[in-house]
């Protein structure tokens, strides 16, 4: 059995919690600045115990790792540059969810020399739809676009930014304000956030999609070279982006995050009734057809071993506990140093325990 500790407890966290204990295969030391919330999501599982987490305090947090394979970060971004530090000098295995770009450069940089792999980036987006994106990749000789999609959505909007808290506030702003890594004509680049919106029709309901920073992980790293156009946009209901633009950029909220996150959190509602679209296309070359290839999935709220999960809760939360479970269990080798979540192949994840809940044979449909 292995034993994780896990940073956080929030709403991520406690479905981690629940994943990884059901297993049976896996011990977990849930650890949070707030003890109230991880005795609360210790006390719902078995082999679960909580613990006080102070990252201000190094020692306290080194000995919160030890007799664990891997610490698993599901804090802010913020927060991961004192996790990756710590767990690269106890020689513990890291990962996260992070979706901010410069705290991936240095988990990056910290791992450079680790005897222990560093893996972040390992949820929805980024995550499952990089190994999803990655896959559609090895079925063509070329590849002239690939497309990358998602949206965490609630399924009964009521108000104008037809939007629920259904993760982190920080992130979310993160990635409506920052500059977005693309690759445009075999170069990587970037784009400004909320431009580029288009919109669609999917199973009868509208959708817009648009720029946001942080959904392609290190794909354009990984993929340079092997394709002439890629590109991440998240899926919003119609109205959203105009919204959020005026937010930003026309009330200046750009500039004070914080006080934007406040407003947000006070003024909109949570739910764990939502569902997260997942679209990436493929357009290229086999032998001396142009062809398209498509992955198409949704995933809805649910419930897991007795405990209601969101959409955006099961499905991060698998992304990152499929991703440690396999690469602890030797299905990239054995391995040290920085690791891509793209490496892991598709069809490995979806057979794992935990990736199965993304599993949609439809989707797989000649793939």
């Amino acid at each position: 059995m292995h034993t994780v500790a896990l940073f956080g407890s929030g709403k991520i966290g406690e479905a981690i919690t629940h994943l990884l204990s059901s297993s049976g295969r896996y011990a977990v030391k849930v650890c949070d600045a707030n003890l109230i919330s991880a005795q609360r999501v210790a006390a719902q599982c078995k082999n679960a115990v909580s613990h006080t987490l102070d990252l201000s305090d190094p020692e306290a947090v080194s000995s919160l790792l030890q007799g664990c394979s891997v610490v698993i970060s599901a804090l802010p971004f913020s927060c991961n540059r004192v996790v990756a530090q710590v767990a690269a000098q106890r020689g513990v295995h890291y990962a996260d969810l992070t979706e901010d770009v410069e705290t991936t450069r240095f988990v990056s940089s910290v791992a450079k020399n680790a005897t222990s792999w560093f893996m972040p980036q390992c949820g929805l987006a980024p995550g499952f739809i990089s190994i999803a994106a990655a896959h559609l990749v090895t079925l063509f000789d070329s590849v002239e676009s690939l497309k990358l999609r998602v949206g965490a959505l609630p399924m009964y909007p009521t108000n104008k930014l037809k939007y629920s808290i259904t993760w982190s506030t920080v992130g979310l702003i993160n990635e409506y304000c920052n500059p977005c890594e693309v690759i445009k004509d075999g170069v990587i680049t970037h784009v400004p956030p909320l431009q580029g919106q288009e919109f669609f029709s999917l199973d009868g309901d509208e959708y817009e999609a648009f720029n946001t920073s942080g959904g392609l992980g290190t794909l354009c790293h990984s993929l340079l070279g092997r394709v002439r156009k890629l590109g991440y946009k998240t899926i919003r209901y119609p109205g959203h982006r105009d919204l959020m633009s005026f937010l930003l950029h026309e009330l200046t909220f750009n500039d004070n995050r914080e006080q934007l996150r406040e407003i947000l959190e006070r003024s909109l509602p949570t739910t764990t009734q939502d569902k997260c679209i997942i679209l990436v296309e493929a357009i290229g070359r086999i032998k001396d057809k142009n062809v398209q290839k498509t992955y198409a999935s949704t995933v809805y709220h649910q419930t897991f071993a007795g405990l209601h999960l969101g959409a955006i809760q099961v499905t991060t939360a698998a992304g990152i506990c499929g991703a440690v479970d396999l690469v602890l269990n030797g299905a990239l080798g054995n391995r040290s140093g920085f690791i891509r979540v793209e490496e892991i192949p598709l069809r490995t994840f979806l057979a794992n325990e935990f990736g199965k809940i993304y599993l949609d044979e439809m989707a797989l449909r000649d793939l």
